[in-house]
This record gives structure tokens, C-alpha cells and sequence, in this order.
């Protein structure tokens, strides 16, 4: 495509050729030209209620869609409300391309007061992302679109923001929409594949920590378990890369002290795809280890961060962990690794170490498992349910649990389920999520009505900031700004015409959840702490 249009309406279809058939966004003056363009190029366009909402949809979309989320917002305070969404993406590590207007370019640094107008927009999401530019020519958006779907592609997935001045949106641009591709992910350097299968060869209690970033390699970790009867502990952004159900796989309790000990016994560690971050281990210093340390990871920084390594390999996992297997395997080697019934007694002391409340929130996880679908996808807020969630509820399959474990915002799981849900309208979703963080984006529920979506949304209501109040009781602080007043969440969800559900047993909320995801809307499923039907013995 050839013909002149703006740069806006341009800008549409160069998306498109990223295969890009969906974007998040809030219309505003500032970015017209670019929804001038929006329906001829094939762009599926969902409106949201606030521009947190953009950002975390995208974000959803892109986890579970494994292409790059899109998000297209206003300058400044467009700018700043999808700030926090772009933050979480970036310290997950996910793809989203943030797309929003700026001043024109005579106006830019020149305090003139222009509407939305700041110093320089660039640099406020600077460090929360891969790269945040100005482009100030039909050219630069294109060379700039291709720079971001490249480092998408072949790099850490972290965000990009664009940003496009008023004038550069309308300007005519005659020059062709072309795809530029990359496809040659980063292979391991074949020596450092020898040291590590050498390490491999010699230990008699191998372990594998596989992170967020080896979701995509399940098969080759599967056949490395396999070959040197490796456990693998998966860091809450594994979750899932291997069956919770293997009888060498951990649950996501690298925080909890029976995974700590088990991991500080190993000869030899595999770390794969993870910064090993402190919302996973909670430790004041590193995690203890028994023996050498082996570090696969795209990024080169985390390879030398926190621990010395003694073999580092920067590569894709899937392909470092193919070439691993393929050394081993043309060695014959086959290892016993550590017994089966040793992982179950680490898996049944972690589940006897549970308090009172964590015991409650099992019966819960239960329960909702039961009446999720084997393929159906979990996204969970801030919220104590889902902190004994992320350990605990099973998954059989990578990319069913999204939690925001390392930026750590509220608000994230319903506007981020709903872009997942768009990306797989076929699978079953359900939220999690507590009344303090339902607040900060409930909103959303409007966008989710209007696109007819059906999802579980569970409300998990203690009428409070529960971990906040419970850390302030533990040291003696005045529980202040914890114990907030709270609205009538069911009726405000019938106002935004969702379906509503309150059950007063375990076989009611299974049930609740089950009809939900045969509704044609939401359902919103309050589920309070204090019911009767939850009650634990301390």
C-alpha cells in the first residue's frame, strides 16, 4: 500500500502488517488521525472506561495472545494514567507498544501551555520501558515501529512508548507499508552448552528454577527432567511450565522454607529464564544454593546480576535447553536425580506449614479449580487468596496463572483479563481479585458488558487492605486507612448490567462459576472471608 494518507491513518495499516488486528484505546482530539484509519485497516478497536485500563488490557492481550499488545492514548495525562500498566509490563516482561499523541514539534520543551502539554513526555516512561521516543516525521514512526516489533521479537519483551507530535499525525505519507522481519532467535554459545552439560553430568541432586521466561521451552525442559531426574521449582511467572501434577515439579514455593532447604541440597542448579526477584523468595539476601549455578536467560544483565554463575549462556531458553538436551542425549547420559518421594514430602510439608487463613484460602483454590475447564486461565490481583493462589491452585499448562508479582499494582487482574479473554474468547477466564483492588479498575466492568464477555470475576471481600492491616497488627502500628468503607459491589455490578452471584457454599460457588462461563456477560461472584461456609479451625 502506496497511496497517500496521513500518518495517522498510515500508522494503522503499518500495525496491520505486524499482524496487529486489535488496540486498546480512549479516544481523544489529540489522536483522531489516527482513528481515521483504524477501520479500513482491519484494526478491531476496544474502547475502556480509563487509560489504566488500556494499558492492562494490552498487557493481557499480549500473555496470552503471544503476540505484542497495542494501547493508543492521549499526551500527558493519557500518558501518566497508563504509566502504572506500562510499569507492570515492563518488570514482567511483556510486549506492548503504548502509541499516544504529543505536542507539536515547534511546541516541544516550550512551556507554552499547550492542552495536555508536558516538559518532555519521553522521559516519564523512560524507565519503564525498552525504549520511549518522539517521532517526528512519517519516517521515524515507521523506523520506530520496526525497532519495537524487532526487540519484541528477538530480545527481552519489555514496552515501548511512541510517541507522535499533532502535526507529524497529519502529515501525508505516500511510502509503502512493509513488514520488516526477524526470525533467528538468540542460540547459546555451543562452548557454554559444553560446560553446562558437563556441570549436568556430574551432579547427583540437579534442580531447575524455571522463571516466566522458559514458558515457551516446556518441551525441551520436560525432556531434560526426563534425562538427569532434575525437580523443577517454577517462579510464580513459570507457573505451569510443567505440570504442578509431575512428580518432579514443585508448586511455586520458592518463598517458603521446605522449597529453600530442598534448593540449598541440590549439587547443581539450572536457573532458566528468571531474575529470581525478591516477590519470589523473599529472602533478605540471595537464595542458598548447594552447588554451582548454571544461568540461561536473553537478557545479558540478569545473567550477571546478584549470583556467580559458573557457566552463563545468553540465548533463547527453548534453544538453550534443546542444545543441552541434545549433548546429553548424544551421550547416552541418564540421570536419577532426587527420588520422587523426596519432592512429595517437600510438597506435603509445604502444605502442612500452611496458617489457619491460608487453610481457608485452599478450600477456595479448590474449589474454583473444580469448576474451571482443564485449559482456563486464572489472571489475579494483589490480594491474600491470591497469594496462597499463586503456589497452590494447580496448573497443567504454562500461561494459565498471570499474576503481577514484581511491580505489585492493584487494579491489574480485571481490565488485564479482559484483554486475555479477547485474545482467547474460546477459553474460560476467571478473576481474582479483593475488594480494595476491584476499586481501582472496576470501571472496566463497563468495557467487559459492552463487548459481551463472558468471565468468573471473584471478589474476594474482607472489607479491608488485609496484608497492610495484618502487617500493621504484627508491629504493633494503628491499623490507619486499612479498613476502608465499601459500596454495595453486586448492586454496582447489575448497574453496569453484569450478572451477579453471591453463594453461600462451596458447591454454590462452583456452580456460580460454571454458569458464568456459560453466560453471554460477566458475572461478578462475591465471595466474603467471614462466611460461615469458610470457616477454619486455628
Amino acid at each position: 500500500m502506496s497511496e497517500a494518507m496521513s500518518c495517522g491513518s498510515k500508522l494503522m495499516h503499518l500495525l496491520r502488517a505486524y499482524d496487529i488486528d486489535t488496540l486498546f484505546g480512549m479516544p481523544g482530539v489529540h489522536t483522531l488521525e489516527a482513528y481515521r484509519g483504524m477501520d479500513a485497516a482491519g484494526i478491531r478497536h476496544i474502547g475502556v472506561r480509563h487509560e489504566q485500563g488500556a494499558g492492562f488490557m494490552a498487557d493481557g492481550y499480549a500473555r496470552v495472545s503471544g503476540k505484542p499488545g497495542v494501547c493508543l492514548v492521549i499526551s500527558g495525562p493519557g500518558v501518566t494514567n497508563a504509566a502504572t500498566p506500562i510499569g507492570q509490563a515492563y518488570s514482567d516482561s511483556v510486549p506492548v507498544l503504548m502509541l499516544t499523541s504529543v505536542g507539536a514539534t515547534n511546541d516541544h520543551g516550550m512551556g507554552r501551555g499547550r492542552l495536555h502539554e508536558v516538559t518532555d513526555q519521553s522521559r516519564i516512561t523512560e524507565p519503564l520501558t525498552a525504549f520511549s521516543v518522539i517521532a517526528n516525521d512519517p519516517l521515524q514512526v515507521r523506523e520506530y515501529v520496526a525497532r519495537a516489533f524487532a526487540l519484541f521479537e528477538s530480545e527481552r519483551p519489555r514496552p515501548v512508548h511512541i510517541s507522535i507530535p499533532l502535526d507529524v499525525f497529519k502529515l501525508s505519507d505516500n511510502q509503502p507499508v512493509q513488514r520488516r522481519r526477524i526470525r533467528q532467535r538468540l542460540a547459546a554459545a555451543p562452548s557454554a552448552v559444553t560446560e553446562a552439560v558437563t556441570l549436568l553430568r556430574a551432579g547427583k541432586r540437579p534442580l531447575i528454577i524455571a522463571g516466566g521466561g522458559c514458558t515457551g521451552a516446556a518441551a525441551a525442559l520436560l525432556e531434560l527432567v526426563t534425562l538427569t531426574g532434575a525437580v523443577v521449582v517454577p517462579t510464580i511467572a513459570g507457573k505451569g511450565v510443567l505440570p504442578d501434577s509431575h512428580p518432579r515439579v514443585l508448586e511455586a514455593t520458592l518463598d517458603r522454607e521446605a522449597t529453600q532447604t530442598l534448593i540449598a541440597s541440590a549439587d547443581v542448579v539450572l536457573c532458566v529464564g528468571t531474575e529470581l526477584a525478591e516477590p519470589d523468595i523473599w529472602l533478605q539476601g540471595n537464595l542458598p544454593m548447594g552447588g554451582p549455578m548454571i544461568r540461561i536467560d536473553i537478557d545479558a544483565a540478569t545473567l550477571v546480576r546478584d549470583y556467580d554463575a559458573a557457566v552463563s549462556l545468553q540465548a533463547d531458553a527453548s534453544l538453550a535447553l534443546h542444545a543441552i538436551v541434545e549433548q546429553l542425549r548424544a551421550d547416552g547420559f541418564s540421570g536419577t536425580g532426587i527420588s520422587t518421594a523426596e519432592v512429595a514430602s517437600v510438597r506435603a510439608a509445604e502444605r502442612a506449614a500452611l496458617r489457619p487463613i491460608e487453610q481457608q484460602h485452599i478450600k477456595v483454590l479448590e474449589a474454583l479449580r473444580a469448576a474451571m475447564p482443564a485449559d482456563g486461565i486464572v489472571f489475579a490481583d494483589m490480594t491474600q487468596l491470591a497469594y496462597t493462589g499463586y503456589a497452590f491452585y494447580p496448573c497443567e499448562q504454562p500461561r494459565q496463572w498471570f499474576f503481577p508479582a514484581g511491580y505489585g499494582t492493584l487494579g491489574y487482574a480485571l481490565p488485564a483479563a479482559i484483554g486475555g479473554k479477547l485474545a482467547a474468547p474460546e477459553r474460560a477466564m476467571m478473576v481474582i481479585v479483593g475488594d480494595g483492588g476491584f476499586q481501582f479498575t472496576l470501571q472496566e466492568l463497563g468495557t467487559a458488558v459492552e463487548q459481551r464477555l463472558p468471565m468468573a470475576i471473584i471478589l474476594w471481600n474482607n472489607d479491608s487492605l488485609a496484608q497492610i492491616r495484618d502487617g500493621m497488627l504484627s508491629r504493633d502500628i494503628p491499623t490507619i486507612g486499612v479498613n476502608q468503607h465499601n459500596p454495595d459491589f453486586l448492586k454496582l455490578a447489575e448497574a453496569y448490567g453484569c450478572l451477579t452471584a453471591r453463594p453461600d457454599s462451596l458447591a454454590a460457588l462452583q456452580q456460580a462459576v460454571r454458569d458464568a462461563h456459560e453466560a453471554q456477560l460477566p458475572t461478578v461472584i462475591e465471595v466474603r472471608e467471614s462466611a460461615d461456609f469458610l470457616s477454619v479451625r486455628p
